[in-house]
């Protein structure tokens, strides 16, 4: 019989809620078409209680800081404050080229895809969406991005960088899907052999922080996701050879 996997690191926990520290590639609920695929809350429910739910949504391949609730009181008071806009959130993003200005706001609306089931695009009559980004740090090919979406809309962050002129690196619906290489940031490097493994190979998008009332204590309370390794990796071979 396999082995059921562990559950991501915990970040936070207390008697009313839990945050855990999501890997990219780990569905947040079961799959629409596959339900056997492994996803977060099934972990959850297996290794800590059936009644923890998640009160928000990470697309699969982001990764960084998933809050559940472990009542139906705590899981309602966190909805409301997502529903309002009430959560501060925070993500880091590496994206290809450079946004115009250091500091600015995406303010698109979004609407679902006719031609593209699953999929979003930047549409008038679409539902409202604001994005507000800032360059944390710029090389040469590639830009690090701050990114505090004022809304929550499906893909949201990923469209909206696709309108900015900006992709997430290895974003394959509002990308190319091309991964991160040594080879385009450092000159004259050839790899070794054969075919050159990513430095990153999957989509550049981090949740870091999110900042919301506690649903008991009323304390406004901020989790931290710290920068998974695979992001650490590839920032130092930035750093190195293509700041």
């Amino acid at each position: 019989m396999p082995r059921m996997p562990a559950l991501p690191p915990i970040l936070l926990e207390d008697e009313h809620l839990v945050a855990f520290d999501k890997p990219s590639g780990l569905l947040i609920a079961p799959d629409r078409w596959d339900k056997a695929r492994e996803n977060l809350m099934a972990l959850v429910h297996a290794r800590l209680a059936p009644t923890i739910f998640n009160a928000h949504r990470l697309d699969r391949d982001t990764s960084g800081v998933v809050l559940c609730a472990k009542t139906k009181p705590a899981l309602d008071a966190l909805c409301i404050q997502f529903e309002r806009g009430e959560v501060e959130k925070e993500y880091v993003a590496l994206v290809r080229g450079r946004p115009p200005a250091a500091t600015g706001e995406i303010n698109e609306p979004i609407a679902p895809d006719p031609n593209r089931p699953g999929r979003v695009k930047t549409l008038r009559s679409g539902k409202a969406a604001l994005t507000c980004y800032e360059i944390e740090q710029p090389f040469r090919s590639v830009t690090l991005l701050r990114l505090r979406p004022r809304t929550g809309r499906t893909h949201q962050l990923r469209i909206h960088l696709k309108h900015l002129g900006c992709p997430i690196v290895a974003d394959p619906w509002y990308g190319d899907g091309r991964p991160l290489l040594l080879s385009e940031i450092k000159r004259g490097y050839k790899p070794a052999r054969g075919e050159e493994r990513p430095i990153l190979g999957r989509l550049a998008l981090h949740a870091h922080r999110l900042t919301f009332t506690h649903p008991a204590t009323g304390a406004r309370v901020a989790v931290e996701a710290p920068l998974p390794d695979d992001l650490q990796l590839a920032l130092k071979q930035l750093v190195r050879w293509s700041a």
